[in-house]
């Protein structure tokens, strides 16, 4: 178990405890909410605070990369409708989304917040008073000899001196183990799905491909014309986007076998798109045979050929057509499966 910093004076046990046998992703997101608010020094904090701070950490795993969080979770259900309702855009900041929720006056969107409070203040408390039920806690909580994290009322949380400092001091800690744990749970409601763990906060900035470019200049050279599989429109050095054929999104790294060149145009357009196989995974093989035969008699030590060995370990005998497509048709089922749309043609 990933450690929490102990304390002679909490119960910091049962702060683990709280994510024992857990069915939805509330109490993980709960914790990241107050963790925001105490960090920022609030001890007194509204309850509506803490809901919309659990929908904007929810936010870019739902809307960006479409996690799958089990049928009994109704916090990605929400967030979808809210998005809809508010029309906040999936790529706003986390303050952006916290501030809209807090500013909005939609009855439905007030109603999708509130929903929280009948799950997450009181029953996350559970470890603290085993057996109890909703009224009890709630009269409990309010004791300062119960040892909780925080007291609560209907409308507002206040969290115990003491474990505002503890909270305020292991932060760090405490964020780093609930997104552990958080990945732990996702990962078992999406085991196809790659790289979980970094599909749960939304990076500063996606990473240059100008290395996979310098590449594809290379290839370039060598095979010129190369046609946009999407458009058949001639590209060019310097005049072609790098495009990931399965939605970055969904695979979450920029490993060559996944990367073509195209029509900037078009690849600004398809977007998080998936690509229908019946048309473009041929087109997608034989550019990428292509570029790889190229590659392999010009430029055999180019370091990036090792991006095609996490699929195809001997690349002399595996990468033919059927071997391709029996590693990329089950990645685009599943994405679909969890909510890639297929493009448009």
């Amino acid at each position: 178990m990933y450690p929490l910093p102990p304390s002679e004076q909490l119960p910091v046990h049962k702060l683990l405890a709280c994510f024992n046998n857990t069915a939805a992703t509330y109490k993980f997101y709960w914790l990241l909410s107050v963790l925001d608010q105490v960090e920022q020094g609030h001890t007194r904090i509204p309850k509506r605070a803490l809901f919309a701070g659990m929908v904007s950490h929810a936010w870019y795993p739902v809307h960006y990369f479409h996690i799958n969080f089990g049928t009994q979770d109704l916090l990605a259900q929400h967030a979808r409708e809210i998005q809809k309702l508010e029309q906040i855009s999936i790529s706003d900041s986390r303050q952006e989304i916290w501030q809209a929720l807090m500013d909005s006056k939609n009855p439905q969107t007030m109603a999708f917040l509130a929903h929280f409070n009948n799950n997450v203040p009181h029953w996350f408390l559970s470890p603290w008073f085993p057996g109890s039920s909703r009224a009890q806690i709630y009269v409990a909580s309010q004791e300062a000899e119960s040892g909780a994290p925080y007291a609560q009322d209907a409308t507002s949380i206040e969290i115990q001196p003491l474990w505002a400092q503890y909270f305020t001091q292991h932060g760090a800690l405490i964020r780093s183990f609930c997104y552990w744990r958080l990945a732990l749970y996702l990962q078992a409601k999406n085991p196809n799905v790659p790289d979980i763990p970094n599909k749960l906060i939304k990076p500063a900035q996606r990473n240059s491909l100008s290395k996979q470019r310098s590449y594809w200049n290379l290839v370039f050279h060598q095979l010129k014309p190369i046609n946009c599989i999407y458009t058949e429109a001639p590209l060019d050095v310097g005049e072609y986007a790098v495009e990931h054929f399965i939605p970055y999104n969904f695979v979450s790294h920029d490993l060559l076998w996944n990367l073509i060149p195209a029509s900037p145009s078009f690849n600004s357009k398809k977007s998080d798109k998936l690509p229908p196989l019946e048309l473009y995974f041929e087109p997608f093989y034989r550019l990428q045979k292509q570029s790889l035969e190229v590659m392999r008699q010009h430029h055999p030590a180019h370091p990036l050929l090792e991006d095609y060995y996490s699929i195809f370990p001997d690349l002399d005998s595996s990468i033919n057509y059927e071997n391709f497509l029996d590693r990329v048709k089950p990645l685009v089922s599943i994405a679909a499966n969890n909510g890639f749309e297929f493009m448009h043609v």
